[in-house]
């Protein structure tokens, strides 16, 4: 795909995960669209690895909204891997890593997501470059250019 078709994202969009096994409806979830970080991470205040069919699983709880610890969803996926993160303020810890599908405005596509406890971030999600890497171009002056306001997710 060339630069030119590819669709324009803002510094923050609405983010959806339709192949995550949850308690509730599909999470919705603001994120930071952050170039500076290569992985995608997705807050989760408790993680509990398990085994389902022979395979590595992981549950996990998660605050979809911000500033809302009232609405949790407690979520399933299978891990792919276990890795060493070191995050922007130079701390490093081991994480789990899912592969999920992410939709951003109409496109859906897979990618990696850590995931860590940002309970105390600003954003539940962080988009890194990976993840955008050929999908599409950033623009840092705007926000939620794919649809929803700072408070509400697109319909």
């Amino acid at each position: 795909m060339t630069a030119e078709s590819r669709p324009v994202v803002g510094w923050r969009e609405w983010v959806s995960l339709p192949a995550i096994e949850s308690s509730g409806d599909t999470p919705v979830i603001k994120a930071k669209v952050d170039t500076g970080a290569r992985t995608s991470a997705l807050h989760a205040y408790f993680v509990e690895p398990f085994e389902r069919e022979g395979e590595r699983w992981v549950r996990f709880g998660l605050h979809p909204r911000q500033d809302n610890i009232d609405y949790a969803l407690t979520c399933e996926a299978k891990i792919k891997d276990q890795r060493k993160v070191t995050d922007s303020g130079g701390h490093s810890e081991q994480r789990y890593v899912i592969e999920t599908v992410l939709q951003v405005g109409d496109r859906q596509f897979s990618a990696e997501v850590t995931l860590t406890d940002r309970e105390t971030m600003r954003f539940r999600m962080l988009l890194g470059r990976t993840a955008l890497s050929g999908e599409y171009l950033v623009d840092s002056e705007q926000s939620f250019v794919l649809g929803g306001t700072k408070t509400q997710p697109p319909n």
